[in-house]
């Protein structure tokens, strides 16, 4: 892990930019610790980190400045200025078609779609979890939130070192995913927008039947995608803190 830049922010909370690799990253960080500090690893859909940089910025600073908690981000892969690869623009292309035809979206589109990126971002996800812990300041324990559903359920069936998770509920898992998450035991939290138009609410809710979670809560919401209410981050951190002791 390599540090190209960083600021102290008005609240006092640190920004470092990072590169793992070809990876980009952001780290936030309290402004003062006396212990090292749990870790939040902050997923995004893959618009890239400049694009979504105000909503994941907002998360982190509130929770390093409100709870003392580290949280980290990086670049997906073949989002923002990482190199695409043909197959995934291929497989947008496909979804695309299909929703403005109005069409239903085939395994075939779904699977292409999501499973390449799965298996390319959880491995970068856990090298970045590595080189985080392996930060004086940072100690776990490491909890992970938001961004791509089917990420999600994969490192937390995969990286014992994620104690608790909080999912966006999201369309388009293939089924391979769906069943992975009946393996998912960890603390989960998962926030659903009711009105959401890009997501088939029946399937968010048997995607969250599926999960094996004994310490399982489904938080839902009137309103489309971007309607979120802030007091569901507050809750969220919460939920958190009761977890990242």
């Amino acid at each position: 892990m390599q540090f190209t830049s960083e600021q102290r922010l008005d609240d006092g909370v640190l920004e470092r930019e990072f590169t793992l690799g070809e990876i980009p990253g952001i780290l936030w960080t309290p402004a003062s610790a006396s212990a090292p500090a749990p870790l939040i690893l902050i997923g995004h859909p893959p618009l890239g980190l400049r694009k979504m940089y105000p909503r994941l910025a907002g998360r982190a600073r509130y929770y390093a400045a409100e709870y003392g908690w580290a949280a980290a981000t990086i670049e997906l892969p073949g989002s923002g200025d990482r190199p695409r690869w043909a197959a995934a623009e291929q497989a947008r292309a496909d979804l695309r078609r299909a929703m403005e035809a109005g069409e239903p979206v085939g395994d075939e589109i779904v699977d292409a779609l999501i499973l390449p990126l799965v298996e390319k971002a959880v491995p970068e996800w856990q090298a970045a979890l590595d080189a985080l812990l392996s930060l004086p300041e940072i100690g776990g324990p490491v909890g992970f939130e938001g961004g791509v559903i089917s990420i999600g359920i994969r490192l937390a069936v995969v990286e014992p070192r994620i104690a608790v998770a909080g999912f966006f509920a999201g369309s388009f898992v293939p089924a391979a995913i769906f069943e992975e998450a009946r393996q998912v035991t960890i603390p989960l939290r998962v926030l659903l927008q009711w009105d959401d138009e890009g997501n088939d609410r029946q399937a968010a809710l048997d995607l969250f039947d599926a999960f094996g979670s004994k310490d399982k809560s489904l938080h839902a919401n009137l309103g489309g995608h971007t309607g979120v209410p802030r007091s569901e981050m507050e809750d969220g951190a919460r939920f958190f803190a009761r977890h990242l002791k």
